[in-house]
């Protein structure tokens, strides 16, 4: 009898290890196969089965999480949605994440192992931490005056801080709110329907995924490679520049808005935005000369993440001197996004030193302990310390005496460039209007926000589109509100 029982023993627990080998067989080797599996919800389920951590701006979140009572049971919400909608990008349960919901999913959804106090038992378990927060470096009050500036128009802001490369505002218009995206029912496939067939593109983050032709704004490069490359060597000296100006192998006669620019001097030359002096400049700098400058400044740059990817702004590297002067005054093949220009205004406040733009100030565990934080990027210099000060000083005779008047604040010293960049067949679009700038409060030891600014404004009268009257006001609204901001 007790044979039989050691017998019968032996058999169950051979039993119940070929239970235990199958049972890991099939969590740890068929895992992947049943992940993947389209009729597998379980990995969704497990997904939405906690809340989402928040995104923060000025100290408080912009988002939540909703519990619906369903399967997937956290469903993601927005405060103030088509206001951050630039920043925070979208979190759906039906179409995925964008901009910060996806490069920083893994702190937001928990699922990064730095949350997690013992990473190798998470994975062995496949539990989840509670999701973290992001904080980001936006400034509310300037994000609140960039998006009431661009109130019913199309285009976009980006301000900087030029010491830290810090993302202050990030606004794009129109904008779009991202909630009605969030579920996974047939309310939002009607909103993502309607929103891509939407022909103002509202899902379009102009501010760092649009390129545009910078046109004048432009003139900033192509004055800090003449001065860099010693073509000009004092502000006020003639330039010997014709009006027309006819770029060589061309028969084609460049012309000016405004009148003085015969042999205007490059302070002249700014102030009044002459495009014959900065296109002959451009040719007599070289196109070596003028790409590595550009370059510097971030032009053909492919790997910009502030963290989400930012389009890559463009100087044509293969170029003719005829193409090299157009493209010196901001046309031919050069485009660039507003945070690429934003970056162009605060290298030339902070001293010729660009920091790289970044969104994420740091992340946080549940609990509001520090995970990780930012800090300012490594430092390149684009230009001479000498040619910065110069610089700034043509961008405040802007604002004091020339196009960019719009854009002074009273006790305050403003620096700016306005533009106006044609486009379309033969230059037949509607314009759209340019202005960088940066400001320094009458207290501050530097400047202390960089703004760029576009319209496209495609109802606007063609003759009424300027940097100066356009954009300005609305970079006034946004620098004025940082240094307000003490």
């Amino acid at each position: 009898m007790t044979r039989h029982i050691r017998h019968a023993g032996v058999f169950c627990a051979l039993l119940l290890v070929a239970l235990l080998l199958n049972a890991a067989r099939v969590q740890v080797v068929q895992a992947p196969a049943y992940d993947g599996n389209p009729a597998n919800r379980r990995s969704e389920i497990f997904r939405y089965g906690q809340p989402r951590g928040d995104i923060l701006v000025g100290g408080r979140p912009v988002t939540g999480s909703k519990d619906t009572r369903e399967h997937l049971r956290y469903e993601r919400t927005y405060v103030e949605g088509p206001l951050y909608a630039p920043v925070t990008g979208f979190a759906s349960q039906l179409y995925g994440t964008t901009l910060l919901e996806k490069a920083e999913d893994g702190i937001l959804s928990g699922t990064d192992p730095m949350l997690a106090p013992f990473p190798l038992w998470n994975d062995f378990t496949r539990a989840r931490s509670r999701g973290g927060d992001v904080v980001t470096t936006i400034d509310p009050a300037a994000q609140r005056a960039a998006y009431k500036g661009l109130a019913g128009r199309k285009g976009a802001v980006a301000a900087l801080e030029p010491s830290t490369g810090r993302i202050l505002a990030l606004v794009s218009a129109p904008s779009y709110d991202p909630q009605p995206l969030s579920g996974n029912g047939a309310a939002a496939a009607r909103a993502w329907t309607r929103l891509n067939a939407d022909r103002d593109r509202p899902m379009l983050n102009r501010a760092v995924r649009q390129t545009y032709p910078p046109g004048s704004t432009f003139k900033v490069v192509t004055a800090a490679a003449a001065l860099d490359a010693g073509v000009v060597r004092a502000l006020g000296a003639p330039t010997d520049s014709p009006d027309p100006y006819t770029p060589p192998g061309t028969r084609t006669r460049l012309t000016n808005a405004s009148r003085g620019c015969r042999d205007a001097s490059l302070r002249e030359a700014f102030t009044l935005s002459c495009n014959t002096v900065f296109a002959k400049l451009g040719v007599e700098v070289g196109a070596t000369d003028m790409t590595a400058t550009a370059q510097a400044f971030g032009f053909n740059d492919p790997a910009l993440r502030i963290p989400f990817p930012v389009a890559r702004s463009t100087f044509d590297t293969s170029l003719d001197p005829a193409q090299l002067a157009l493209s010196s005054i901001g046309q031919y093949n050069t485009r660039a996004t507003p945070l690429q220009m934003a970056m162009v205004a605060a290298a030339v406040a902070n001293g010729g030193q660009l920091r790289e733009p970044y969104l994420v100030e740091r992340t946080t565990r549940p609990g509001g302990s520090t995970l990780a934080a930012a800090g300012s990027r490594a430092a390149r210099q684009v230009m001479y310390p000498s040619t910065a000060v110069r610089l700034r000083a043509l961008m405040r005779e802007v604002v004091e005496d020339g196009t960019g008047r719009r854009a002074a604040i009273r006790g305050a010293r403003v620096g700016g460039k306005t533009g106006t960049a044609q486009h379309g067949l033969g230059n037949s679009g509607t314009p759209y209007a340019w202005f960088v700038s940066w400001a320094q409060g009458d207290g501050d030891l530097a400047p202390r926000v960089a703004v760029a600014v576009v319209v496209e404004d495609a109802e606007a009268d063609r003759g009424d589109i300027s940097g100066g009257g356009d954009a300005a006001p609305i970079a006034r609204a946004v620098m004025k509100a940082v240094l307000e901001a003490r």
